[in-house]
């Protein structure tokens, strides 16, 4: 594992070098209306996403950025390896830990052929919405793990995030990254229409939400034969306890106005739905 945590961190220096030398406006790019990270992603990748060809026991985890995905990402890959250990001999595994970058939307327009080659299950992250994703995903029924958080913690932990990377557009003062955020100008576009969106796949079966806060409150039990994601995420009889941390730091930044502005946009976008009632904004959005 430690030589896929070097891949991670070698593409982030070697966007980190080339965002270096961009402009301000230069960091962004637009693909059919949402904003993209210039030097992690590209239109000539997205149009290549397209045609990728999903199998029925890929696994995906779908978050939206700041969501906790890289977090739950480390547990996920750590299981999946422990399981493939009983199917595939260790060559195998470690070619599967080098051969791709997970996040299904970063990296060169080739790197979706290299993928036919690795071992099943393969383990996919995104951070894209539904819509975006390639057809196969959903015709397959790929097994989606889909991780939110509550929307004025997401907002924060991205301003501080954006901050100390040079990939994304930075922002001297929270104000001015509250209002990018709020007029859908931030990377990976607007949270409440993703949230939106994919709440029209919240009761498919293959399709498991769970929230930030609930793996930071309780335990979360864990086996992998079946990878059906409903009451419980199956992945080899693990128990994983998760501590209570993280939650609820907005407090310290948002202002009334603010608080008043993300709660009609929370109403007017999920409130009443299924995946707005699971994030528990009365408890965790409401001072």
């Amino acid at each position: 594992m430690e030589k896929s945590r070097k891949k991670f961190t070698d593409l982030l220096d070697k966007a980190t070098v080339e965002a270096n030398s961009m402009r301000h406006e230069e960091l962004m790019f637009s693909y059919n209306g949402t904003p993209y990270p210039t030097t992690l992603c590209s239109p000539e990748t997205f149009r290549a996403l397209e045609s990728f060809e999903a199998r029925s026991d890929d696994i995906i985890l779908a978050g939206y950025p700041k969501s906790g995905t890289n977090w739950l990402t480390q547990i996920l890959t750590d299981l999946v390896t422990v399981s493939q250990k009983k199917t595939q001999d260790r060559e195998g595994i470690a070619n599967y830990e080098l051969e791709e970058f997970p996040y299904l939307e970063v990296g060169d327009a080739e790197k979706y052929e290299r993928m036919t080659k690795l071992p099943s299950p393969r383990f996919m992250i995104t951070h894209l919405r539904p819509e975006n994703l390639p057809k196969s995903i959903f015709k397959n029924k790929v097994k989606i793990l889909l991780l939110i958080r509550n929307p004025k913690d997401v907002a924060t932990s991205f301003y501080h995030f954006s901050k100390g990377l040079a990939s994304f557009p930075s922002y001297e003062t929270w104000d001015d990254f509250f209002t990018d955020f709020m007029s859908k100008r931030t990377v990976w576009g607007c949270y409440f229409e993703y949230l939106s969106q994919w709440n029209k796949y919240a009761d498919e079966e293959n399709v498991m939400a769970i929230t930030y806060e609930e793996l930071k409150e309780v335990r979360l039990s864990i086996t992998t034969n079946t990878l059906y994601f409903k009451e419980h995420v199956f992945l080899n009889q693990f128990t994983i306890i998760f501590m209570k941390s993280g939650v609820s730091d907005w407090k310290n930044l948002f202002s009334e106005d603010q608080n008043e502005k993300m709660d009609k946009a929370f109403e007017e976008y999920v409130g009443g739905t299924k995946l707005g009632k699971k994030l528990k904004y009365e408890v965790y959005c409401k001072a």
